[in-house]
């Protein structure tokens, strides 16, 4: 695959995987709606990387060191931070079972909402950081 195609790899699953999210969301399944938003957030990262760096993305998870690594962290707001931290944890916390009810516990309607709808405003503003990007 050629970078542009890597690119549009990343983006289109980010997107089902947006998809994904809002379903989820309509049937209450509210773990899901937080993993898969984690998701959102991880692979479209992964197509600025590859985007923007000469090597692949890493198999990592962990949604700083993939900003950290692409040069996007440096440029994010604090609230993208503080959001981009909390939505790392979801990875986790919705795949092991000691994590998963804890999670559980914090998750309803509106906490979902919140997190969908900040999951489309930081994946956003990291498609239009990749659009600046690839025009230079």
């Amino acid at each position: 695959m050629n970078t542009a195609e890597k690119v549009e790899y990343w983006l289109g699953i980010a997107d089902y995987d947006l998809d994904t999210a809002e379903a989820m969301y309509s049937t209450g399944r509210w773990l899901y709606v937080a993993f898969m938003c984690h998701q959102v957030i991880e692979k479209t990262l992964k197509a600025y990387w590859c985007a923007t760096q000469e090597d692949e993305p890493p198999y990592i998870h962990n949604h700083k060191r993939l900003a950290d690594g692409c040069g996007l962290y440096s440029r994010m707001s604090m609230e993208q931070k503080d959001f981009l931290n909390t939505v790392t944890t979801y990875n986790i916390e919705a795949r092991y079972p000691e994590s998963k009810d804890a999670l559980a516990r914090k998750l309803d309607k509106e906490a979902c909402r919140f997190i969908i709808d900040n999951t489309k405003t930081l994946q956003t503003w990291i498609k239009e950081q990749l659009s600046v990007a690839t025009r230079r």
